[in-house]
């Protein structure tokens, strides 16, 4: 079965399994594939499963759907094909391996951190602190109010997202210099140490403060 891997500026944000015969893909909530970013139509492409055979249909877009740099209506798409969105990279695999943890999902009042279910967006990473000596360290999130505080989850693969789909959505990556987090969805950003998330990624460091979705978190690495 084939897979989805989306990613802006190099960072992994989520990874979809194609299962359905037609998977949309667009700004608007109801897409099963949802980029929230201006740069995306509403309802901006499909993708369409004939027995074995992946198909992406372009939905008259604003700004064009391309297959490895090259603008296309409709195209069969093939193994390591880059769709590109905007400044999305979707990755298409046809490969079995999976390298990448469910979405972590903060519900309304809690988060489940120690046991993540399955969710419309992809798995999280989360790598160590920047500096190569840093990279043997172990990286946490700790949750700091709501129901779920005083829990804590230790960051183990390359993609972690948290937040709470629809609303607010944020992904945490291991990077071979350290960890960095980006804004997935939602119409307001995170903020790190009290400050709004501007820019698409932010490097994190030990002690970094987090608030998503009306919840606080910690950044703990060491």
């Amino acid at each position: 079965m084939g897979k989805l891997v989306v990613s802006l500026d190099g960072v992994v944000i989520k990874e979809v399994q194609i299962t359905k015969d037609k998977t949309t893909l667009g700004r608007r909530p109801y897409n099963d594939i949802v980029i929230d970013n201006l740069a995306v139509s509403g309802e901006h492409a499909v993708l369409q499963m004939v027995g074995q055979d992946v198909f992406i249909d372009d939905l008259n877009s604003t700004n064009g759907t391309y297959i490895n740099g090259k603008a296309v209506k409709k195209q069969l798409l093939a193994h390591n094909d880059t769709v590109e969105i905007g400044k999305y990279k979707i990755k298409y695999l046809v490969d079995e391996g999976n390298d990448y943890e469910k979405t972590m999902i903060m519900a309304p009042g809690q988060m489940n951190l120690g046991q993540p279910r399955p969710a419309p967006m992809g798995g999280m990473h989360t790598p160590p602190p920047f500096g190569s000596a840093s990279l043997g360290l172990q990286a946490s999130i700790k949750v700091l109010s709501g129901a779920a505080a005083g829990r804590e989850v230790t960051l183990t693969k390359v993609v972690t997202t948290i937040g709470k789909p629809g609303v607010q959505v944020a992904s945490i990556t291991k990077r071979p210099s350290g960890y960095v987090i980006a804004h997935v969805e939602g119409a307001a950003r995170p903020s790190l140490n009290g400050v709004t998330l501007v820019a698409d990624t932010a490097p994190l460091k030990s002690g970094d403060m987090i608030e998503l979705a009306g919840t606080q978190m910690q950044f703990v690495q060491g």
